[in-house]
């Protein structure tokens, strides 16, 4: 099982409300709910404060955290976007009904014990607001992180930044539903928590909020299934059309089907060539296209994406 806790607070009884959450909140749930085929992916528990008679409380909350984290799922995944807190180098994050001072927040300490302790496979915690960074940090120690294994965090900014919101979504959450829709995903179409990471590290600046990754995993998992860039099939037959990696493939004519001498076998195999072009795991040798490779009887070969794919499969990895 994987399931999903994903809460937005736009509305505080005693505390400046915020715009963006509730919004980005739907839209994480959105996108995990299902992979881009339509099949399930995550089992999503919703908590959202759009009004004074709608609201996010402490108790339920740590209620709903708690729960959770409890069984033996394979993936659970609790994403937070409201106010976020720090003092004397404690974290927290704000319910709707917390009172005049942060501190009566949720502490990350006790949700990091709670992640800590639990028996699912596999923890994630994804907050956007303000002092995420604080997420698992020792508070004595501070560049020590206290994250248990089969735990993973991304948090939107350091612990000592804002989290900034932009046309009524936050910065980092419209990256992150952008590496969820698609942007992340390799080849093959799976998204991880590292590829998500890259994806919101690359599209913000040096003087940006800076997304903070903590994690201790033995493997990534896949948060969810794009669709992949070339078939599974196609990708296999990788290792009988290059014997070894670093072979060139000799092209001749007859891999052409609009040449004069086609043959049925060889322009199969070039068609999975030039699917293999477009997502970078095969160039042309001595020519800028593989029609004139072809016409010109020159060869292609494996980028270094192209070998390290090609060793996967070779290793039955993939």
């Amino acid at each position: 099982m994987r399931k999903a806790l994903i809460v937005g607070i736009d509305n505080y009884l005693h505390l400046g409300d915020l715009n963006g959450c509730v919004n980005d909140a739907c839209e994480v749930a959105n996108v995990l709910a299902r992979n881009a085929d339509g099949s399930l992916n995550f089992e999503i528990k919703r908590m959202l404060s759009t009004s004074e008679n709608n609201i996010v409380t402490k108790n339920d909350l740590e209620t709903a955290i708690i729960e959770l984290f409890s069984g033996n799922d394979e993936v659970a995944l609790f994403y937070f976007s409201g106010h976020g807190y720090t003092e004397n180098k404690n974290g927290y994050i704000i319910t709707s009904d917390v009172e005049k001072t942060g501190r009566n927040g949720i502490k990350m300490d006790d949700i990091m014990q709670w992640c800590n302790e639990s028996k699912v496979k596999n923890r994630v915690l994804i907050f956007d607001c303000c002092h995420a960074g604080e997420l698992g940090t020792d508070k004595y120690f501070n560049s020590v992180s206290i994250i248990g294994e089969g735990v993973t965090i991304l948090s939107a900014c350091t612990k000592g930044q804002y989290a900034i919101e932009q046309k009524g979504h936050g910065v980092f959450t419209s990256l992150l539903v952008d590496a969820l829709n698609g942007s992340g995903a390799d080849i093959l179409g799976q998204i991880t928590p590292g590829s998500i990471y890259a994806h919101i590290d690359q599209s913000l600046g040096a003087w940006s909020q800076r997304p903070v990754f903590k994690t201790n995993i033995e493997q990534f998992i896949s948060l969810r299934q794009a669709l992949p860039s070339i078939s599974m099939d196609d990708l296999r037959t990788i290792t009988s059309l290059f014997s070894n990696p670093h072979e060139e493939l000799k092209l001749n004519p007859s891999f052409e089907p609009d040449s004069e001498c086609p043959d049925e076998v060889n322009t199969k195999k070039f068609a999975i060539l030039q699917k293999m072009v477009k997502v970078n795991l095969v160039v042309p040798v001595g020519e800028q296209h593989m029609y004139y490779a072809a016409m010109n009887a020159k060869s292609c070969k494996l980028t270094a994406i192209g070998v390290h794919y090609w060793n996967l499969v070779n290793k039955g990895r993939i």
